[in-house]
């Protein structure tokens, strides 16, 4: 069972979260008009299936049940930034059929770029309109989960109060992961849950000095991710005691390690990403992409997903299956409010000030 650092606090709304993603965007990339009286057709082979979540088993798992329902596909994995710029560089001749596992910041992107094709699918009544494109319905949800800070409580008996204390206190510094790879979905989520709390109309890039310092030493004083390395393997060589960590990975890996996970829970909560799923604009295999969605999101495929990877489904008759101590856990864990509209502008002079100035 995962403890907090801090008390519990009631789950906030999604609403909340879509709402603020989707200020800064617009411009929905509408199905193709071509051929409509006779709906998508299909050039046939295996379907391209780009994700940035088949991590831990789950591209694995996915080809396999994905084969069992008649569906032939490749997954390309990439991180989630790099993911979004190769599918908007090849929006003109796309290689790709469907797109999942992106957070609704990168699927803003992608459907500004008309690089995703709307598409309604089957269980769309099954989950909540605000957790996906409200406005649009370009994209679908998934899988939600929160980004925490986590230790192994067998082995931390002081945790720091927040993660403030975390990067600033010379007594944790090496100890606790970084990962500089701010081309992946998470390190610049991580960067963006920093910064949102310091945020000044006329500081640099719209933020305060404070949060600058801040970034600097979160970067300075951690540990860098090891390519190949899972945190909790390096919790267990005692080479770090800190680090951070999608919520489904956690059931998983204390199994595996032994480990009883302890989570940071700062007073502004903790950022929260909800994993969607579109087609990619001009596929030649439209129809079959529809269809690998219709399967992929229905409650029966997500519940058992939820299950194998102690995730949390967004469609709300999946939820039964999820692991109760998943859905306990998400319930307590209070959402940060980021704007995400805000970040979209700013994220990309972000990472390269980051870059230049303090991973080098």
């Amino acid at each position: 069972m995962v403890h907090m650092r801090k008390r519990r606090w009631p789950l906030i709304g999604i609403a909340a979260l879509t709402a603020l993603t989707l200020t800064g965007c617009s411009g929905a990339a509408e199905p193709a008009a071509e051929n409509a009286e006779e709906g998508p057709t299909d050039a046939g082979g295996t379907l391209i299936v780009y994700t940035n979540s088949n991590s831990d088993g789950r591209g694995e798992w996915i080809i396999e049940k994905a084969k069992e329902a008649g569906f032939e596909i490749e997954i390309v994995g990439l991180g989630g930034a790099d993911l979004t710029n190769r599918i908007i560089a090849e929006k003109n001749n796309p290689v790709g059929d469907v797109v999942f596992g992106l957070n609704n910041m990168f699927f803003e992107q992608l459907k500004a770029e008309e690089a995703i094709t709307g598409y309604e699918p089957e269980w769309s009544g099954e989950v909540p309109e605000e957790a996906g494109d409200a406005k649009d319905g370009a994209y679908w949800p998934l899988v939600e989960q929160a980004i925490v800070t986590v230790y192994d409580e067998k082995r931390v008996d002081s945790p720091p109060a927040d993660l403030e204390e975390l990067y600033t206190d010379d007594a944790y510094k090496g100890r606790f992961e970084v990962n500089p790879a701010l081309g992946q979905a998470t390190p610049q989520l991580v960067l963006a849950s920093i910064l949102t709390e310091h945020l000044d109309e006329d500081g640099d890039l719209g933020v305060s000095d404070k949060g600058w310092k801040l970034v600097e030493s979160y970067y300075a004083n951690g540990s860098p991710a090891v390519e190949g390395t899972d945190l909790y393997a390096r919790i267990a060589r005692d080479e770090v005691d800190f680090g951070v960590l999608p919520s489904s990975g956690i059931e998983a890996r204390d199994a595996e390690y032994g480990t009883e996970t302890g989570v940071i829970v700062p007073e502004y909560g903790v950022p929260y990403v909800t994993e969607q799923i579109a087609p990619i604009a001009g596929t030649d295999n439209e129809k079959q992409a529809q269809e690998f969605i219709d399967w992929f999101g229905s409650a029966e495929v997500q519940g058992e997903f939820a299950a194998e990877f102690n995730a949390m489904p967004v469609n709300e008759n999946a939820i039964e299956q999820a692991n109760p101590e998943v859905v306990e856990l998400m319930e307590s864990l209070p959402r940060q409010d980021i704007d995400f509209g805000f970040v979209s502008e700013h994220l990309g002079e972000w990472v390269e000030k980051v870059t230049l100035e303090y991973i080098g």
